[in-house]
């Protein structure tokens, strides 16, 4: 692993461990200190190996004159100039080969030349070429990984999945109340109406009179 160009499956884990180290650099940087920053959780040799294979630590682990030259530089542009040229000299043989191309090579170029130069298979070799791509990035050739959420980061909760609303029930019909059946003695039954008259005749009266009297009842309750 030491004497191959480094890689990682997560190369935003080294861009910013050297955030970090732009802030605060340490006199000596191992994989505590990866840890200490919550990256690359037991992957913190992968770190390292990129670290020291850049210039930025020594075998031992501690910070090199170069790495805390390029390291402390305040300026974003100042800095990606210093840590150009240790990229430049770590990356000897891709330059040697590419010249300044090789800052902007595409990814399937770059693992084919890291799979034959360290003889690694498709999946490292792609490793190494992002862990390269990450290199160039911070040195103005690229964009960077986006960065790594905090480990201590408030999970969200997961959405609960909305219930399917209840399909409406039809509409209950409700149906008016049959009038009431009329008792059976009063079915079928004919009614007959039958008026009482008294008449009073005038005891003087002469048949004229009393034709007239039952002519006008004839004809008011005929019919």
């Amino acid at each position: 692993m030491a004497n191959s160009h480094p890689y990682i499956s997560g190369p935003g884990n080294i861009s910013e461990m050297i955030s970090k180290l732009r802030n605060q650099f340490p006199a000596t940087v191992d994989a505590s200190t990866v840890k200490k920053f919550s990256l690359a959780p037991n992957n913190e040799s992968y770190v390292i190996n990129a670290l020291q294979f850049v210039g930025i630590i020594d075998e031992e682990n501690k910070k090199t004159e170069k790495g805390a030259s390029a390291l402390n530089q305040n300026k974003d542009e100042d800095f990606a100039k210093a840590f150009g040229e240790m990229v430049t000299d770590a990356y000897s043989e891709l330059f040697e080969l590419y010249g300044d191309a090789a800052w902007t090579l595409q990814k399937d170029d770059l693992i084919s030349f890291f799979r034959q130069t360290d003889g690694t298979s498709s999946t490292i070799g792609a490793r190494q070429a992002s862990t390269f791509q990450m290199f160039a990035a911070l040195c103005g050739h690229g964009e960077l990984p986006p960065k790594k959420q905090p480990s201590n980061a408030t999970k969200k909760d997961k959405t609960t999945k909305s219930k399917k609303p209840a399909q409406n029930a039809p509409a209950a019909v409700t149906k008016s109340p049959s009038p009431p059946t009329p008792p059976q003695s009063f079915q079928s039954r004919e009614f007959g109406l039958s008026v009482k008259i008294d008449i009073n005749l005038p005891a003087g009266g002469t048949k004229e009179t009393y034709d007239n009297i039952f002519k006008s009842i004839r004809e008011n309750f005929d019919g």
